[in-house]
C-alpha cells in the first residue's frame, strides 16, 4: 500500500465507546516494550506518529490510525507491564476484550513477540485468549536485526513451539530498523482489507513491471 495520508483518528480509553468505523481494521497486540509503536511507525513511514518510549506501558489506550481513508491500523495497549496495578491490568484487559468482541470491521490480529526470547507466560496467555475469541493471530517476530542471521530459524522455531501455534499460523520476522518484513506485512494487510479485485490488479501490475513495488 502506498501511504498517502495517516491520521490518528480515535483514541479509546477504558470508558470510551468502541467506534463503528467505516473501513476495515487490523489490530496489533504485544507485551510492553516489544516494539509495537516502532513497527506501526515503520509501516506508516512515519518516525514518531505512534509514540515510542524506553518506558514500558506507554500505550494505555486503543489508538485507531486512519490510513488513506481506506483502512485502520489499531494499536492495542501493551500487556505484562509489572509496575501497573492489577486493577489497571484488568481494566485494560476488559477494554481489549470489548474491542475484539464488538468491532464489526476487524479483519486480523497481529501478535508481536520479541524474536530474541522465548514467548513469556503472558504471550502464551494472549495467544490462547485470541484463539478462544475466534481469531487466528498472525505472529510478528520483532527486533530481527538484534540477532544473527544464523539464529533466525532457531528463534522462529522457539516462538512456534513456545506458543504451541496452530498449524498454518503465519509468522513474519520484522525489524523496524532495517524494514525487514515490512513489504511482506503490507502485502498481507492489503490482502485482508482491500477488495480482492484490487489486490489482484496490483499483483498483475507488479508482475508486468518486473515485480517492483508500486
Amino acid at each position: 500500500m502506498v501511504i498517502k495520508s495517516v491520521n490518528l483518528e480515535t483514541v479509546c480509553g477504558i470508558t470510551s465507546a468502541i467506534p463503528d468505523n467505516p473501513y476495515c481494521e487490523v489490530a496489533f497486540a504485544g507485551k510492553s516494550n516489544v516494539g509495537k509503536s516502532s513497527l506501526i511507525n515503520a509501516l506508516m513511514n512515519r518516525k514518531s506518529l505512534a509514540r515510542t518510549s524506553a518506558q514500558p506501558g506507554k500505550t494505555q489506550t486503543i489508538n485507531f490510525y486512519n490510513i488513506n481513508d481506506a483502512m485502520y491500523l489499531v494499536d492495542l495497549p501493551g500487556y505484562g507491564y509489572a509496575k501497573v496495578s492489577e486493577e489497571v491490568k484488568q481494566k485494560w484487559g476488559k477494554m481489549v476484550e470489548r474491542y475484539l468482541q464488538t468491532s464489526k470491521k476487524l479483519k486480523a490480529v497481529f501478535l508481536l513477540i520479541d524474536i530474541r526470547h522465548d514467548p513469556s507466560a503472558n504471550d502464551k496467555m494472549m495467544y490462547e485468549w485470541m484463539v478462544y475469541q475466534g481469531y487466528a493471530p498472525i505472529i510478528v517476530a520483532t527486533k530481527a536485526d538484534k540477532i544473527k542471521r544464523s539464529q533466525l530459524q532457531k528463534q522462529i522455531k522457539a516462538i512456534r513451539t513456545g506458543l504451541a501455534v496452530e498449524t498454518g499460523t503465519q509468522l513474519i520476522p520484522f525489524s523496524a530498523e532495517t524494514k525487514q518484513g515490512r513489504d511482506e506485512l503490507w502485502a498481507l494487510i492489503d490482502s485482508l482489507v482491500l477488495p480482492q479485485e484490487t489486490v489482484h490488479d496490483k499483483m498483475n501490475v507488479s508482475q508486468s513491471i518486473g515485480g517492483q513495488d508500486i
